[in-house]
């Protein structure tokens, strides 16, 4: 049976919910925007055009898609350098500006959470459904639920760097699946990616939630649940 063939979806309850962390969960403050990149391109010496961010944030973004679905750190340095280049930077301290700034997108204390997350994990884990969080990112899963209060909700935490592999590769959803001991088709995959998130889930058997904070997407299939706040997810699971 495929996805598409199983029963609707409020049939089934699901034992296990798994979450995406960035963009989902938590989003970057300052430092990740058009004043934050700025600063590290002054401190390479280059100048850059904050007023271009957007924009070459936009353009940057049509490289990120994962090689083979392999963790590679350079391909987040890379989008970084094709940000900073689109702002108008140049010569050797791209690189070296790229880097700082991936670096330090690991760090807990340069994001806020989002207002409706800490409760709604809180009534998921009361009612007895697994929690994991599955992430194709750098940063440690254990210093991001020790900064944001968030210890003891958490039955699994499988971050890419860690996995060797990205979503939407299966395995990364098979390893949060085995962390939990729930079936695929007992499990959902909430996240802002509909390809990384929600399609590889799907493929494996797993239902998706598809998180859209400022609107849904038109590209997101019927059979695709989207809400714009974690609030709309409980009756869904």
């Amino acid at each position: 049976m495929t996805p598409r063939d199983a029963p609707p979806y409020e049939a089934r309850r699901a034992r296990a919910v798994f979450f995406d962390v960035d963009f989902t969960l938590i989003y970057p403050g300052p430092r990740f925007q058009a004043s934050g990149y700025e600063e590290f391109c002054a401190r390479h010496g280059m100048k850059v055009d904050p007023a271009r961010f957007d924009r070459a944030v936009s353009e940057a973004a049509t490289g990120l898609d994962p090689r083979d679905d392999i963790y590679d750190p350079q391909l987040y340095v890379d989008y970084t350098k094709r940000i900073i280049e689109g702002m108008g930077g140049s010569g050797p301290a791209v690189d070296a500006a790229a880097r700082e700034i991936y670096d330090e997108w690991a760090a807990c204390h340069h994001f806020t959470m989002y207002d409706d997350v800490p409760d709604v994990l809180r009534e998921i884990h009361a009612d007895g459904i697994k929690i994991g969080l599955i992430s194709n990112s750098h940063r440690c899963l254990a210093s991001f639920q020790t900064h944001f209060e968030l210890e003891g909700l958490f039955d699994v935490t499988v971050s890419s760097i860690e996995h060797g592999y990205m979503k939407p590769h299966r395995s990364i959803f098979e390893a949060a699946l085995r962390g939990v001991h729930v079936q695929p088709a007992e499990a959902v995959m909430v996240g802002d990616s509909l390809t990384q998130d929600v399609d590889g889930a799907r493929r494996l058997g797993m239902r998706g939630v598809l998180v859209a904070r400022s609107g849904p997407p038109v590209a997101a299939p019927d059979d695709v649940p989207v809400i714009q706040s974690l609030r709309e997810l409980p009756p869904l699971l």
